[in-house]
């Protein structure tokens, strides 16, 4: 090592970056090279001199100039005098390679892996020229980083990744956005506010895996290429109010200093309280920043009336079935992997896979169970392809050779996919949009005597996990509200449910739920008493001035002295009358009153 030292030229200098051997009058010129190049080239010259500035659009206009004889640069040149970072100071070099070391090794070891062929998808996505048709096929993901989705990938390449699929294939085009024509189609609002690069501030409202942030990636992705708006996703789940101040003190630096807008994405934007959510009202009104919050929960009840009213609200559907099924075609065409009894889109392509890796086949009626019982969550769907292929190649990895040295081949069935989804998914919360949409639906079934129906939101709410008891108060009402003095069983049999489903519990007492809604279904229906109060409640709250007293003839006289006063005087007791008798019961002012006919109106 000493005479390794002791050879090397006084004046050279080591590169910090490729740890090569320069002079001290080249090693600036090489550095602006190298760091622009990036570590990933391994094939610099090893020679003192440069050979100049590579093909890479570099990102400084000033190219490196070689310094004059005499170690001094020209006014304007790109290389100066040697900053003490690289004195020939061997010890400080070697320490620092030693601290550096792992990092570089991680790199050398993906370059030396890149360098057969089988680049990483990260890496490929990254070396791709600037402005390439090929950018077209590029997925965003929550990271920054692009990933290739070109059809033909090795599909052990996504498989082995512990990103899920449904974040590595997030669509980076409208054109590969599916299922929300109503609202990003050709013809509608926001898709020509989108071509014109000018977004209003949003609230994404739809179910889980619609689409809502994918969406706004979509929107961050056309933004960043054309340079109007920087993009800064956040999640209100770990967000603090303090990072949202500091984000919008950046976006108002931006929009003095460089002009550009910032577009805050904040996910679960609902998670945000009352007091979080006005820390957005000033910055959205006067444009610092262009808000676009996603939410599975009722923006009405959720977020800010200040707030909703300098938003638009969009509201994203549950996915279709046959947008699910252009999702997983996608899918399975970017892992190649084939529908089995179809032919390849492109044979050429599908062929072209290592020897060495098996064949992966999926039954079309597999990806008709993941469409069915995804219910429209598309990350649901994607998840559970990506765990059911998984599954199978793992369970042949350790022989993957069939006997005759051919590739084996895969199969992924219904039955792996239906164990992948071992319950039904249902979309269903209790505490949110959802309980609501379900009771609603049960009541207005029962209404309209329709059995089958009342007995299908039932189930949709039992099996979701609704608390039976809930339910069982719910019908407690209906019997005396819509079947009323029509039946008047009707409230015996619903509290009686009551008290069987607090005795039992689930899962024994949903069948006694199930025959009292049965039974207000098939029951005659009556909202007589139920108008009748609600007209009562009309006839006090629109009454003017102090309410009428209560008649002398009804009040009770318990002293002498109440008797005195009149109380209870000309009262005629009814059973001691064999006739039925003529007695007024309402106040003077309302005498001659039908509240069961009377409508507010006619006060």
């Amino acid at each position: 090592m000493a005479n390794e030292m002791t050879s090397a030229a006084p004046d050279s200098v080591q590169c910090p970056v490729c740890f090569k051997d320069f002079k001290s009058a080249t090693i600036n010129g090489h550095l602006d090279v190298c760091l622009l190049k990036g570590v990933t080239d391994t094939s610099l010259s090893t020679t003192t001199e440069e050979s100049g500035p590579p093909l890479k659009k570099p990102r400084i206009t000033a190219e490196a100039v070689p310094p004059s004889p005499g170690g001094v640069n020209k006014p304007g040149a790109g290389a100066g005098a040697t900053f003490p970072l690289f004195q020939t100071n061997k010890s400080k070099v070697s320490a620092q390679s030693e601290r550096n070391g792992l990092f570089i090794s991680k790199q050398n070891a993906t370059t030396a892996g890149n360098k057969g062929g089988k680049r990483s998808v990260v890496y490929e996505a990254e070396q791709g020229p600037a402005g390439s048709e090929n950018q077209r096929s590029q997925t965003f993901v929550s990271n920054g980083q692009m990933l290739n989705t070109t059809p033909g990938l090795s599909p052990r390449t996504l498989l082995t990744m512990v990103k899920p699929l449904a974040d590595m294939l997030r669509p980076n085009t409208l054109e590969e956005y599916f299922g929300q024509s109503k609202v990003v189609g050709q013809q509608t609002l926001l898709r020509s506010l989108l071509d014109s690069q000018e977004i209003p501030s949003l609230i994404l409202w739809g179910p889980p895996g619609c689409g809502k942030t994918t969406l706004a990636h979509i929107i961050a992705s056309t933004n960043k290429k054309n340079g109007t708006a920087r993009f800064v996703p956040l999640s209100a789940t770990s967000a603090s109010t303090n990072e949202v101040r500091e984000v919008i003190k950046q976006a108002q630096n931006e929009l003095r200093l460089c002009k550009r807008k910032t577009i805050l994405f904040i996910d679960e934007i609902h998670r945000f309280n009352k007091s979080q959510q006005d820390t957005f009202l000033p910055h959205v009104e006067c444009g610092t920043v262009t808000l676009i919050g996603a939410t599975t929960e009722n923006p009405s009840f959720q977020v800010n009336a200040a707030l909703l009213s300098r938003c638009r609200v969009l509201v994203l559907e549950k996915l279709s079935v046959e947008a699910m099924g252009l999702i997983l075609d996608r899918a399975v065409a970017t892992l190649g992997i084939r529908v089995l009894g179809q032919d390849p889109a492109n044979p050429k392509d599908q062929d072209q896979t290592d020897g060495h890796e098996p064949k992966i086949y999926i039954e079309q009626k597999a990806l008709d169970t993941i469409a069915y019982l995804c219910d429209g969550d598309a990350r649901t769907g994607l998840n559970s392809l990506q765990l059911a292929v998984q599954a199978q190649v793992s369970s042949t990895r350790q022989n993957l050779l069939a006997q005759d040295g051919s590739p084996q081949e895969i199969l992924v069935k219904e039955e792996h996919v239906k164990e992948g989804l071992q319950r039904s998914h249902i979309l269903y919360d209790r505490a949110g949009e959802e309980h609501y949409n379900c009771i609603s639906a049960l009541h207005k079934s029962l209404r309209g005597s329709h059995e089958n129906a009342a007995l299908y939101w039932l189930g949709r709410m039992l099996e979701g996990g609704e608390d039976p008891l809930y339910v069982a108060r719910r019908l407690v009402r209906f019997a005396s509200e819509d079947v009323g003095m029509a039946d008047p069983s009707a409230l015996p049999q619903a509290v009686s449910a009551f008290q069987a489903c607090h005795f039992i519990g689930m899962p024994e007492c949903e069948v006694i739920l199930a025959q009292c809604v049965v039974y207000l279904a098939r029951a005659p229906k009556s909202v007589d008493v139920y108008k009748a109060y609600a007209n009562v409640k009309a006839c006090l709250r629109n009454h003017k001035g102090p309410l009428p007293p209560v008649p002398l003839h009804l009040r009770n006289a318990p002293t002498k002295l109440m008797k005195q006063l009149g109380y209870a005087k000309g009262y005629k007791y009814n059973p001691a009358f064999s006739a039925p008798v003529e007695q007024e019961y309402l106040p003077e002012e309302l005498r001659g009153i039908d509240f069961f006919t009377w409508t507010p109106t006619d006060s």
